[in-house]
């Protein structure tokens, strides 16, 4: 049989956590959001070690993502992948900031892949804040982020996605250690 539709989704414990009529005021609280989707997801053995939410210019969240790979059988089911797929269909729209006025942030524990990266061009987000380092992932879990260009921060700013790196970057990194410890890749 040929498969003619996909179904993603996140864990059930996403809607019991986290708040849609919150505010998130500020980079760091944001962050701090997608840093503890991802420690529940470690927790609750429902994904990888990352997280990442989408926000309005009324610090309010338009979607969240977890890395759901292994669960959901595809390798694009990355953190912010989710995020933006689930914000894009919340808006019915395939660019964030054509539906919402400036800035829409994404905030992810980790520094998007070589996959997610090419989806933060194309997602339409004026904003990307980042937790971890991609040399982080690598040293404290076994995956591979794959290549990006050598000055992706500079390509992001000619596209006018403003980047800001090493928020709460130790939690972040804590988030990926404890992935580590617990075998990695079973989830």
């Amino acid at each position: 049989m040929l498969y003619t539709q996909i179904q993603l989704s996140l864990p059930d414990w996403v809607h019991q956590v986290v708040d849609h009529a919150a505010l998130f005021r500020g980079d760091e609280a944001k962050v701090a959001l997608a840093i503890e989707l991802a420690r529940l997801n470690v927790e609750h053995g429902s994904g990888g070690p990352f997280g990442a939410a989408v926000f309005g210019p009324d610090d309010r969240i338009v979607a969240v993502g977890v890395n759901r790979v292994v669960p959901q059988n595809t390798s694009l089911a990355h953190a912010e992948n989710m995020a933006y797929m689930l914000a894009q269909q919340r808006l019915q729209t395939f660019r964030l900031n054509g539906a919402l006025a400036s800035p829409v942030t994404l905030a992810t524990s980790a520094q998007p892949c070589c996959q997610c990266y090419g989806a933060t061009v194309w997602a339409g987000v004026d904003r990307l804040l980042i937790g971890a380092r991609a040399e982080d992932v690598e040293a404290l879990t076994e995956f591979d982020e794959g290549p990006l260009p050598a000055d992706w921060v500079g390509e992001l700013t000619k596209r006018n996605i403003e980047v800001v790196r090493d928020l709460h970057r130790e939690a972040a990194c804590a988030v990926l250690a404890a992935y580590g410890q617990r075998g990695g890749s079973k989830y």
